[in-house]
């Protein structure tokens, strides 16, 4: 199959003013393009990489042939990442569900909660990003250098944000702290539920 960018699924200003309009134009219609096309570069003349889905190849890195696999990482990671990423962009929904009580139950309160995820997206030294993922059964929060995918290691996600400079250093420039902070203003609680409720039915 060809790996396609689908179109982001709203308005590139509606998370005005947390994330500027410019910056999603570039980080959707010109990074996450580039990870797409670059990812079809690599895996172009094997059909059996070509009948996998990016999910399929990240999961299973260690198996695509080493001459490509830095390329499928990055890139495939960069494609799978993203594409799990803007569902989650979203301004007026409440922590509130299933997800609302596991994080209270896990961490203490949302307040704890985000101080944890915030400090661990600050602190990732270069790019990457933090994660709010299923582990076992239960919730996690780490962070991945680069691309890298928590399903990699057989971990479900279910949040995370984006803490390359291209998401944010437009309106941001070196507060990665307040760009974080502003994250929490977009959040897709409701996306976020209905990650976590999935995650609990494949265990």
């Amino acid at each position: 199959m060809k790996h396609i960018l689908e179109p982001l699924p709203y308005a590139y200003n509606s998370l005005e003013p947390y994330i500027d309009e410019q910056t999603m134009k570039i980080h959707h219609d010109k990074h996450h393009q580039t990870y797409v096309d670059k990812l079809n570069a690599a895996i172009e003349g094997n059909a059996e990489l070509q009948k996998k889905t990016v999910q399929e190849l990240i999961k299973g890195i260690d198996n695509v042939p080493e001459k490509i696999r830095a390329a499928v990482r990055n890139n495939g990671g960069g494609h799978l990442n993203h594409t799990f990423f803007w569902p989650l962009l979203k301004k007026g929904t409440n922590f509130e569900g299933e997800i609302g009580e596991a994080i209270k139950n896990k961490f203490g309160s949302f307040e704890k909660f985000k101080e944890e995820f915030s400090n661990l997206a600050v602190s990732r030294f270069g790019s990457g990003w933090a994660w709010l993922v299923v582990n076992k059964g239960q919730l996690e929060i780490m962070s991945t250098a680069n691309q890298d995918s928590p399903i990699s290691e057989g971990k479900i996600p279910l949040l995370t944000i984006d803490v390359w400079e291209h998401a944010y250093y437009l309106k941001y420039q070196n507060k990665r702290a307040d760009y974080a902070e502003a994250f929490f203003n977009v959040i897709n609680w409701q996306k976020v539920n209905e990650n976590y409720v999935n995650a609990k039915k494949a265990k």
